[in-house]
């Protein structure tokens, strides 16, 4: 038996959808398809998620999770450093695009595909993109930039053009120019380069 169909039900439809969602786009893949590819009956998929906006929802809580774990393990790396923990992040950033599965980022497209304020996606996603906002914030306080403001919002620009160009353009191995764009902003808002 696969490990696949050991899975439940509910896990089945999740990870297919996810990848189905992050590869095609979600207004690409419909239930249908996810229902077939998942192997489970319609009603399974209606038993564990009442629409196509919960399991989407789902999906990009999941996605939320995994993203403060890469962030976590990322930034652990260097404890009580925060100006090498917000450099850490942007060189990971840069070879996480060099992977051959990357599709950009799951909390932008959900954005940009389902745009109404009210759909719980849209909410989501949003939600996500002040939470990095936020930590690359505490980061920017914690390593003393001049101006915490202006460098968690242009890290942010960075990070979000970073998942743009990353789609279409050859940005060197390991996508360095990422990481020491990042580096020249960092360095230049917390008082240049340390001895």
């Amino acid at each position: 038996m696969a490990a696949s169909a050991r899975k439940p039900a509910r896990d089945r439809i999740l990870d297919t959808a996810a990848e189905m969602f992050y590869r095609e786009g979600i207004r690409a893949v419909g239930i249908d398809t996810i229902i077939a590819r998942s192997g489970v009956a319609k009603m399974s998929l209606y038993r564990n998620f009442t629409s196509k906006d919960d399991l989407v929802c789902a999906y990009l809580e999941r996605s939320m999770t995994q993203h403060a774990a890469w962030w976590d393990r990322v930034t652990a790396r260097h404890p009580g450093d925060p100006r090498t923990q917000m450099k850490a992040l942007f060189t990971a950033l840069g070879h996480w695009i060099d992977h051959p599965k990357f599709q950009g980022c799951p909390f932008t497209t959900a954005a940009a595909e389902l745009r109404d304020p009210a759909n719980p996606v849209h909410a989501l996603a949003i939600a996500h993109k002040r939470m990095v906002r936020d930590r690359l914030h505490r980061l920017a306080v914690a390593a003393h930039a001049d101006d915490p403001d202006r460098l968690c919002a242009q890290l942010q620009l960075l990070m979000e053009g970073a998942y743009a160009a990353g789609r279409a353009l050859d940005l060197g191995p390991g996508n360095e120019a990422v990481a020491s764009a990042a580096a020249a902003l960092i360095d230049a808002a917390c008082g240049g380069l340390r001895e």
